[in-house]
């Protein structure tokens, strides 16, 4: 080899030589030549895989087959690989029990354990493997902290169920819990839908949390442009975990980091493509956390400014009509950007993990002919994006609700007040809630819960008993991506940190008006003064382990929900 290729290879893995170079590492050799690995594996750059890889669940069940061809991908390209796994928890598996309590509490856990890994063990560059709702917001957060040349590769969607001749998803499954409680669908029905409406590998079909933050993640530049579109089970996965393994290498050559990437216009072009695309609430969680992990500064206020000033342009389930891959059949992420682009909303000049702009990399859309998935910006779903966030005396420091604009834009209403989901589930399965009510769910926020449970369990068993448009539900818990309807989350302070959600009462008049940005309780201030002077905080639901290690440092959803650093 000659000197220049020397002092190429030399910058490669200039990182790994601590773990691996010289007399005194002979005991770290010896112990990778126990696994197969020789001097020529170990003189080459080594790539950390952080594989998110689980058979709990179809979101990342194929994950160890695209390990497989990003390890092939690094190895043809010069690099040697190392993977390893991370914690995963299914949203859709745990939801409505005390399960779901860990899947926000995973997020950290997952980023905790990528930054542990390579930190151990000095890699070069890695690329994370995700798919489920947690795991690509943990694997970002992850390499943020790390700082170190990487990027994410999302495992894809779900191909969508078929019933009745129309398309599904697991969104109809959970409204069918609801119809089949109203006595609406037999036993039978529910029992079919549920046979059908997952049918392989991948992560859930709508435009719920994963499929929001996955593309998200590849506005923002951390994952390579038409990889994320490319569904799980699509022959061409293979290819794109391939070419991303390569791709790892040049990151390395290039010195392309997060913190090249990721910067404030970064983080303004994904939330500005969740609010274009009705995603999910999470998008605001998740993205105010990868601000707080960069010290970016970037507020939930900014959240809503960006969504005001966005049309939705893309007509998705849970609100619209259409999934995953018919976007992507539809010209995809690509084709999104361009619309946004074109029109203004994007900071093109923002620099992607493929070394190219993200003006570069969408300039090249092609939108497939007749195409009703991703609209103009001339003719939009609805003039105004759809995250909203509400602010008022029942939520001074902000809550979220998602709109798609065919909900309502006012409602006034009694509180019906819970103080866990499972009691307001059951209420709505008993026909306890009538129209016209809010539902409050109350102590199940980041430290109430803790972890701060999705409520799709609640909010899909109401619009299963058709009261998804009278009825109104406010929580200090989250939702699903796959909900729909007038429900607000995210209610901060929380009612465990001393929030006015925990000091309404039964019949309290709580008022939401969304022209206004306004969410409150028609109650005197002199009033609020007295219940919280009266008030007491709940005795922790646990004091070990950890959900209690959580509950002590977790930040308020209004700030990401991070844990302190």
């Amino acid at each position: 080899m000659s000197s220049n290729g020397s002092a190429a290879k030399a910058r490669l893995n200039a990182v790994s030589r601590t773990l691996v170079e010289g007399s005194d590492r002979a005991a770290a050799r010896a112990m990778f030549k126990a696994i197969g690995l020789n001097d020529d594996d170990l003189n080459k750059p080594i790539i950390g895989i952080a594989n998110t890889w689980t058979e709990i669940g179809p979101c990342n069940f194929h994950l160890r087959r695209l390990a497989d061809k990003v390890r092939e991908g690094i190895k043809a390209a010069g690099g040697t690989p190392l993977e390893f796994n991370t914690v995963s928890i299914s949203d859709g598996i745990t939801m409505g029990t005390e399960g779901m309590k860990a899947s926000l509490i995973s997020r950290e856990v997952i980023a905790d354990s990528i930054e542990l890994i390579a930190r151990a063990n000095y890699f070069d560059g890695l690329i994370a493997l995700s798919s489920c709702d947690k795991t690509i917001p943990g694997a970002i957060m992850g390499l943020i902290r790390l700082d170190i040349p990487s990027m994410m590769l999302y495992g894809g969607s779900i191909a969508p169920g078929h019933y009745n001749g129309k398309d599904i998803t697991v969104q109809e499954v959970f409204e069918a819990i609801g119809a089949y409680a109203k006595g609406k669908i037999s036993l039978e029905e529910l029992q079919a839908i549920e046979g059908v409406a997952c049918p392989g590998p991948g992560a859930c079909g709508g435009q719920f949390t994963a499929n929001t933050m996955a593309m998200a993640v590849e506005i923002m530049g951390m994952s390579p442009m038409r990889s994320a579109g490319v569904p799980a089970m699509d022959a061409e996965k293979d290819d794109v975990a391939y070419r991303c393994g390569a791709m790892v290498l040049d990151l390395i050559a290039k010195d392309i980091r997060p913190s090249k990437i990721i910067s404030r216009k970064a983080l303004e072009n994904a939330i500005r493509s969740v609010a274009a695309t009705g995603g999910s609430t999470n998008g605001v969680l998740h993205t105010l956390a990868f601000a707080r992990e960069a010290d970016i500064p970037f507020t939930i206020d900014d959240i809503e400014s960006i969504s005001r000033h966005t049309p939705l342009i893309a007509d998705m389930k849970p609100g619209g009509k259409y999934v995953a891959t018919d976007m992507t059949r539809a010209g995809g992420i690509p084709l999104l950007g361009k619309r946004l682009l074109d029109g203004g909303m994007l900071h093109g000049d923002c620099l992607t993990v493929t070394g190219k702009t993200l003006a570069e990399e969408v300039s090249s859309a092609t939108e497939a002919p007749g195409q009703q998935v991703i609209r103009t910006l001339e003719n939009p779903v609805k003039a105004t994006g759809g995250l909203v966030i509400l602010k008022g005396n029942l939520a001074p420091d902000g809550g979220v609700v998602k709109l798609f604009g065919y909900e309502r834009l006012y409602h006034q209403g009694p509180a019906r007040i819970f103080n866990s989901e499972e009691a307001a589930f059951h209420a709505v399965q008993e026909s306890r809630i009538v129209e016209g009510d809010v539902v409050v769910i109350r102590y199940e926020g980041p430290v109430g819960g803790p972890g701060m449970r999705e409520m799709l369990g609640v909010t899909a068993a109401l619009s299963g008993a058709g009261l998804g448009n009278s009825v109104a539900l406010i929580t200090d818990g989250r939702f699903s991506g796959a909900t729909r309807g007038l429900m607000v989350g995210h209610v901060t302070p929380e009612a465990a940190a001393g929030g006015t959600i925990g000091l309404l009462e039964e019949g309290d008049t709580i008022t939401i008006d969304i022209e206004a940005r306004s969410l409150r309780v028609e109650v005197s201030d002199e009033e609020l003064t007295r219940r919280r002077a009266a008030w007491q905080p709940p005795t922790p639901r646990y004091s070990r382990g950890v959900m209690w290690k959580y509950a002590r440092l977790v930040q308020p959803a209004s700030e990401g929900a991070v844990t302190l650093k």
